[in-house]
């Protein structure tokens, strides 16, 4: 029997009001990031598991490379090793990173090797969006997953071709910036918005004591720390950043159709829409029949299908009107309280927003 009614898990998230939030929760400082690194290297020692040659042959090239600056000729030889896999290596260098820092770095295999577990890193150099080294990387890889294989099956279990390496690379080259010589600082808002970019220009300007804030646009403040009287810009920034702000957001309804999750807004409004639902059940049952031939008769025995097909329609929502102003929470509660299961809850939020009733910012993922 194939039944066309798909049961998910609902969660719905309203909050009851905006609470205050720390400017550095909502803003990003101009110059306070992070940089990329990546790099591409070997990983040994692998248990059999590693590149096969002909189908990776950068890995042999790149082997052989290592093995030149480490003063061994092998030029005409011919590799076979199992236990080598071609990767790359990435990190994010922090901002304020110093020479010495150790960063964690994530290794990926690039090649056909079917794991990295027990593996080692050797020394790989991680280069920046300039080209110059930053980082350089070593250390033994800790694989996310596990797999075994024997003559006629395979399990796999996670992803034992991608590892991470905690503390894995050391920082050799600081990013040029000088924070200390800055006079004016923009903050830029995770979430761009006129009120919340207002309310952090006051909030600045009323901890301050004078107008060193300026809105520049929905995503901008610029604030003029030299004026805020602090000994450097970093005491400035420290003082700045746990001002306490209450934050505007959009009315919005977030829907994941694959695990049915609701998550929306407490400023989500329906306008008045009156609602009908239902659902059609759709039913397939197979029956065979097996027919023999009489006793000492001539034939075969043949298997008659026999197929039972029918479509039941279930009782849904009747037509119910929904009053001017009702917060969607409210509508979802009222459907929670009618048994309506959360995909057919989905579909009726779609259908009210293709009406134009639901006034809020809707996306499906």
């Amino acid at each position: 029997m194939i039944r066309l009614i798909c049961c998910l898990a609902v969660f719905l998230a309203g909050a009851a009001g905006a609470s205050p939030v720390r400017i550095k929760d909502l803003v990003e400082f101009d110059g306070v990031r992070g940089n990329d690194l990546i790099g591409y290297g070997l990983v040994v020692g692998l248990n059999g598991t590693g590149d096969g040659i002909r189908n990776a042959p950068f890995t042999e090239e790149i082997m052989s490379n290592i093995l030149e600056r480490l003063g061994v000729n092998v030029t005409g030889e011919q590799f076979r090793p199992k236990n080598v896999a071609a990767v790359f290596v990435t990190a994010e260098l922090p901002p304020f990173a110093r020479v010495g820092s150790t960063l964690d770095v994530t290794v990926s295999a690039i090649g056909d090797a079917k794991s990295l577990l027990g593996g080692t890193l050797i020394m790989t150099p991680l280069n920046a969006a300039d080209g110059q080294i930053y980082a350089v990387s070593q250390g033994t890889v800790i694989a996310g997953g596990a797999s075994a294989e024997g003559e006629g099956a395979a399990v796999i279990q996670g992803v034992p071709t991608a590892g991470v390496i905690p503390s894995g690379a050391r920082v050799e080259r600081e990013v040029a910036f000088e924070f200390g010589t800055l006079d004016v600082v923009r903050l830029a808002l995770r979430t761009p918005d006129f009120t919340t970019a207002s309310r952090i220009e006051t909030a600045i300007n009323s901890a301050v004591g004078r107008s060193v804030a300026v809105m520049t646009d929905a995503g901008t403040v610029t604030v003029d720390i030299a004026r805020t009287n602090a000994p450097s810009p970093a005491h400035a920034i420290q003082r700045l950043e746990n001002i306490t702000v209450e934050p505007q957001r959009k009315a919005r309804v977030v829907v994941d159709q694959r695990s049915g999750t609701i998550v929306l807004g407490e400023d989500v409004r329906i306008s008045r829409v009156a609602v009908s639902q239902g659902n059609l059940t759709l039913r397939i049952e197979e029956a065979p029949i097996v027919v023999q031939p009489n006793p000492f008769a001539e034939g075969q025995t043949v298997v008659v299908p026999r197929t039972n097909a029918e479509i039941e329609e279930e009782p849904g929502i009747g037509l119910a009107e929904v009053p001017e102003g009702t917060s969607l929470s409210e509508v979802i509660a009222g459907l929670n309280a009618l048994g309506v299961s959360p995909r057919d809850m989905i579909d009726i939020l779609k259908s009210i927003k293709a009406a134009g009733a639901l006034h809020a910012e809707f996306i499906v993922r």
